[in-house]
């Protein structure tokens, strides 16, 4: 298999959209439009799902809202290999219940943050990860050193998968040079994007999947980008991306989810509101985002 085709025994690879999660006006999650989004993202050339990450704002979920949305998301997309949910949690044990629950309705693999609510130390990091692995789904290791306080090096990455905890990890340090560390420490270990505003640079770098935020948005393109360049063929991503850059930075941005979700309005799909202590955008940030967003559509972009 290519870097760029679908397949069900690496199922963590291709584009898989971290997925936003529609909000009635109430605040409660809508379970049947979240429903016909993923099966929507996937019809439009997207090769699977992430539900219950930070831009599916999990942490203001309950138990029974998280669990509802993976099994929501596993049904619509009519293959559970195409789901990796998030597990994150304050607790190794709580995010090994959450990866069995997501073992349970079906999913192919699972995104795990490292412990988060202080700055653990490597020895913390590697038992958390072992900890998960027992659940026996596959875990891609998302490493967030701006959010988080935790850096997974390329020197941990390669502990952690040489341990068997972790199959690929997602790279969101935005430091596009670890690509060529990590691949020298741990070839085995597949290396995902994991901002869209460095899609192009880790893409030729040899990355093999993108945990995507503006496909929610704009699904055809955003997949058109990411093959061409998994592909190589810089002829047609640089274009595209060069077009699409001012929209995708949003994605690493502090109001990524309210950017996101109001470019989805934008662009004709249902974001809606957020829950606190998330607001609503205002001001110059509401015009960038808007202003970066309608540019993207009128150039035909969807």
């Amino acid at each position: 298999m290519t870097a760029n085709s679908w397949n069900p025994a690496q199922p963590w690879r291709g584009v898989m959209v971290a997925t936003t999660l529609p909000l009635r006006e109430d605040l409660s999650v809508d379970h049947d439009a979240y429903a016909e989004h993923v099966a929507w993202l996937i019809e439009n050339g997207c090769d699977g799902v992430v539900p219950n990450g930070s831009l599916g704002e999990y942490q203001t979920l309950t138990d029974e809202e998280r669990a509802r949305v993976v099994r929501t998301a596993v049904d619509a997309a009519g293959d559970g290999a195409r789901v990796m949910p998030g597990v994150a949690a304050y607790g190794s044990a709580e995010s090994r219940r959450w990866a069995e629950q997501a073992a349970e309705a079906g999913a192919g693999s699972v995104l795990l943050l490292p412990p988060n609510a202080y700055r653990a130390d490597e020895q913390s990091v590697r038992a958390h990860y072992a900890e998960v692995a027992k659940a026996g789904v596959p875990v891609v290791a998302y490493n967030n050193p701006i959010d988080t306080k935790v850096d997974l090096t390329p020197a941990l990455l390669a502990q952690l998968h040489g341990e068997g905890s972790i199959v690929a990890v997602k790279e969101f340090s935005g430091d596009v040079r670890r690509a060529y560390e990590i691949a020298e420490l741990a070839p085995g270990l597949d290396l995902l994007i994991g901002a869209d505003d460095v899609l192009l640079e880790l893409a030729l770098a040899g990355a093999v999947g993108w945990i995507a935020g503006y496909p929610n948005a704009l699904p055809t393109t955003c997949s058109a980008l990411y093959h061409a360049a998994v592909s190589g063929d810089v002829a047609t991503a640089l274009p595209l991306y060069r077009s699409l850059h001012s929209l995708l930075r949003w994605d690493s941005k502090t109001e990524f989810v309210q950017a996101i979700k109001l470019s989805m309005d934008i662009a004709g799909r249902h974001g809606g509101p957020v829950r606190p202590p998330r607001r609503p955008l205002d001001g110059a940030v509401e015009a960038a985002v808007r202003e970066a967003t309608e540019k993207a559509v009128a150039e035909g972009h969807k």
